[in-house]
């Protein structure tokens, strides 16, 4: 069953244990956020690459993050590209928490489930991944230029409890118990 048909069924299953009376307080997914910092990067072909490979991950072309100041220490002038963002709402949205929760993250390396920590307060889980390559969009055949990536879920959720079975129930593969 695929992400967008779990939101929908989310009032049935999660209602009683959770105390929905109507069916609009259910929570649902609002955006997913994907970003990629290429601080210190000054050459523009690899630059030119990330922005090709999550192009091809997310489906959407990313937007540039430009530094705020300048900052010397890490050589950085006002105005210089630090990072990568795409934001994802609707069908890319639901297309891309699929392949990310069937395909991507069982092909992590030591994959044993996702932290129940990363769930803030306002019911968001951010994901680190430390590799690109675990999509199957990127080729294998240069996989010299790695570079992580953070997924972040935005969900309606209330409070912590809410979003932990919400993400449950669309699939997000959670650990049991984090020690």
């Amino acid at each position: 069953m695929k992400v967008k048909e779990k939101q929908n069924k989310a009032f049935e299953s999660l209602g009683k244990k959770l105390g929905y009376v109507n069916k609009m307080e259910a929570p649902k997914v609002e955006k997913v956020v994907v970003n990629i910092g290429i601080g210190s990067l000054k050459d523009k072909k690899k630059i030119e690459l990330i922005i090709d490979r999550l192009q091809k991950i997310t489906g959407q072309k990313p937007a540039t993050r430009e530094s705020k100041q300048s900052i010397a220490a890490f050589k950085v002038r006002e105005g210089d590209p630090v990072g990568l963002q795409v934001t994802l709402r609707g069908k890319r949205m639901f297309d891309f928490l699929d392949k990310l929760i069937n395909v991507a993250l069982p092909r992590a390396r030591d994959f044993r489930g996702l932290s129940r920590k990363s769930i803030d307060d306002m019911g968001n889980y951010s994901i680190g991944l430390k590799e690109h390559v675990i999509f199957p969009e990127t080729s294998d055949e240069d996989i010299k230029d790695v570079f992580g990536m953070t997924v972040t879920i935005v969900t309606t959720a209330d409070g912590r409890e809410e979003a932990t079975a919400f993400l449950e129930h669309i699939g997000l593969p959670l650990k049991k118990e984090d020690k």
